[in-house]
């Protein structure tokens, strides 16, 4: 699929460079409109706006890691699928929270503390256990196949479930988000919905491509990329919302807001990849599988650290100096 997007790519980096970023311009501005046109559609069926934000809009909002994932498996670049994921989780935790609680501190909910973030350390150890034990149980070398995707995927439905299930029966919950669909006629809404699919699969193209190209054209490793440009790109959405909220003194929506796309993004994106195309160990994946989880292990601790049970100003800045200190290192290992 868009086949030309190669030519093109052929006439230098800066091209490269304006491709990326207009894939993610179209990647994220489909995800809005794919969100905005099915949740329209399910409030018109009578579905609430309870069921509507935990399914449309939190699976909308994880489309560009969802995406880029699907077409970079097609593509068979199975490194970028796994350091999208791994490195949008590092990403989140590490330099989006660490940014919010350094401008504002992060008050937190007791249902992040007991369940969301514990669920979040558990996505990166699971990764790491998988990777390690492939060889043990198959044989094979070390990755992620679908007998691991089928793990990850189980404990995916166990946390809907959970989350269903906790949101029915503590609807005060400060945790649970009241959703406002926007009212858009039928019509409109199956034509943002189309839009959106476009958007995403187009941006998605072209965001894979540019960065194999990118990787080819520097001599590095296609993890490097999808650790940086395309982890950076697909947390966009994140950065911003966090970003914004701290801002305005409402960074409480941080946590949720990070450690349930941390969540979304190994035991739904990265299972459903690996039950595709398997997904082998790539060089450097431990210490990013590590990272991923240290990362809500960090603010686990910073959180009981204080009576208040916040991320404070100085454990945002810690998580922002161990991002620095693990990227520089990753680089130095290119």
């Amino acid at each position: 699929m868009l086949d030309f997007v190669d030519a093109w790519l052929s006439a230098g980096i800066w091209v490269g460079i304006v491709l990326i970023i207009f894939g993610f311009i179209a990647l994220i501005k489909g995800a809005d409109w794919l969100v905005d046109g099915a949740s329209a559609i399910a409030k018109r069926f009578g579905i609430s706006d309870l069921v509507i934000g935990l399914t449309v809009v939190a699976f909308g909002t994880s489309m560009p890691e969802f995406v880029v994932n699907m077409i970079s498996v097609a593509h068979g670049s199975t490194d970028l699928a796994i350091t999208n994921i791994l490195g949008s989780n590092i990403i989140n935790t590490f330099v989006i929270l660490g940014l919010t609680a350094a401008i504002y501190p992060i008050a937190t909910q007791q249902r992040s503390r007991d369940f969301d973030i514990p669920m979040s350390i558990l996505a990166g150890v699971a990764v790491v256990v998988i990777i390690f034990l492939r060889p043990v149980i198959t044989s094979q070398d070390k990755g992620i196949d679908y007998i691991g995707g089928i793990i990850l995927l189980l404990i995916f439905i166990y946390f809907i479930y959970n989350t269903f299930r906790h949101a029915k029966d503590h609807p005060e919950d400060p945790n649970v988000d009241e959703v406002t669909v926007k009212p858009i006629s039928p019509l409109k809404s199956i034509l943002f919905i189309l839009c959106g699919l476009a958007g995403l699969v187009i941006g998605g193209e072209l965001i894979v491509k540019s960065a194999v190209n990118f990787a080819n054209r520097l001599g590095v490793s296609e993890a490097i990329i999808g650790l940086t440009i395309v982890a950076l790109g697909t947390s966009l959405p994140e950065l911003a919302t966090s970003v914004i909220a701290a801002y305005k003194h409402n960074s409480d929506i941080a946590i949720g807001n990070v450690f349930g796309s941390n969540i979304f993004n190994v035991f739904f994106i990265l299972g459903t990849s690996a039950i595709i195309n398997p997904l082998p160990a790539y060089e450097g994946i431990e210490i990013d599988a590590v990272m991923a989880a240290s990362g809500a292990i960090i603010t686990w601790l910073v959180i009981k650290s204080n009576h208040e049970r916040k991320v404070t100003r100085w454990g945002g800045i810690i998580l922002l100096l161990a991002y620095s200190c693990y990227l520089t290192y990753r680089l130095l290992m290119v």
